[in-house]
């Protein structure tokens, strides 16, 4: 899909903040330092349209970004993030919870894991989460381009089992060094849209 025009519309501290929109809201989860603006990046072809940095846990609010006028991307902070104190770990819990249960055009949930590794308890909980409150679901395995050709069914196929995903969340294999993926992030995406 050919993106013309995407833009942040605000990064929300909290509910009083979010943008005041009836467009339908894809929402983009994973742990700290897993890829998701490098990804939020690739797929929408901007450099800079979401800030990547070397230290995890930089995004702390709900990044609302408008594509197109079609939908938003909602980019919340990553989680798992080990210098994260207490504090910070109820308001992350508490920020997710009031985005989940009042915001009534969220349309699909994508989990960012890296490929690599096993994903972790957190990504379980909100894949729990997800299918609680009846979202459309999907996994983006990120930094596929780190894996051996050898190594990759192994770890796609321990991504899927760790996460016990049925046939209608799918896993996408995604590398934004090689574009690999993008049209099938798109597709999913798509129909996350579609399903009103």
């Amino acid at each position: 899909m050919e993106v013309k025009n995407p833009y942040l519309v605000i990064s929300a501290p909290d509910s009083k903040s979010w943008p005041d929109s009836v467009l339908p809201e894809i929402v983009m989860a994973g742990r700290s330092n897993v890829g998701k603006s490098s990804l939020i990046n690739t797929i929408t072809r901007r450099k800079n349209l979401a800030y990547v940095g070397n230290t995890p846990g930089k995004t702390r609010l709900l990044n609302f970004f408008n594509i197109d006028d079609r939908f938003m991307l909602v980019d919340v902070p990553g989680y798992g993030y080990a210098n994260a104190s207490k504090k910070m770990l109820i308001q992350f819990g508490e920020m997710m919870e009031d985005y989940f249960e009042q915001r009534k055009q969220k349309k699909g949930l994508l989990i960012i894991v890296d490929a690599r590794h096993k994903p972790s308890e957190d990504d379980i909980t909100m894949i729990e989460y997800a299918r609680y409150h009846h979202m459309r679901l999907a996994v983006i395995a990120t930094k596929m381009d780190k894996l051996k050709r050898s190594e990759i069914q192994k770890c796609l196929d321990k991504i899927k089992t760790t996460l016990q995903l049925s046939e209608e969340e799918p896993l996408i294999p995604f590398s934004s060094e090689k574009k690999q993926g993008i049209d099938r992030v798109w597709q999913v995406i798509d129909d996350m849209l579609e399903d009103r």
